[in-house]
């Protein structure tokens, strides 16, 4: 991660108050704007968390990376952790963690 770069995506989609924090990525890549899942019991059932709010490369080892814990966001600039759009149900979940999503359309 590097402090003090960004590049204008679109994600942000609002005035709701963002709320972020810190979390430790063990594996994989991600994307910015990827709806993070931690484990959510021992029959490893995901519940939504929050919206990574860097890229985050944890390929090499564990990485810490800036997650967004509320806000509006874009659905067009959003995946699941998987890779995939986010479901209609997945937009109704995170609602309920005040983390809005909303369908936008492209700038002109």
């Amino acid at each position: 991660m590097k402090i003090g770069e960004f590049t204008p995506d679109n994600l942000i989609a609002g005035d709701f108050p963002r709320i972020t924090t810190l979390l430790n990525i063990t594996t994989g890549t991600f994307k910015r704007g990827t709806v993070v899942t931690v484990s959510a019991s021992t029959a490893d059932r995901q519940a939504r968390f929050g919206v990574l709010a860097v890229d985050a490369d944890a390929s090499g080892g564990a990485v810490q990376a800036e997650v967004y814990l509320t806000g509006e966001f874009a659905r067009r600039h959003m995946v699941t952790s998987g890779g995939g759009a986010l479901a209609d149900t997945d937009v109704i979940n995170l609602s309920f963690q005040s983390i809005f999503v909303k369908d936008t359309v492209p700038a002109v």
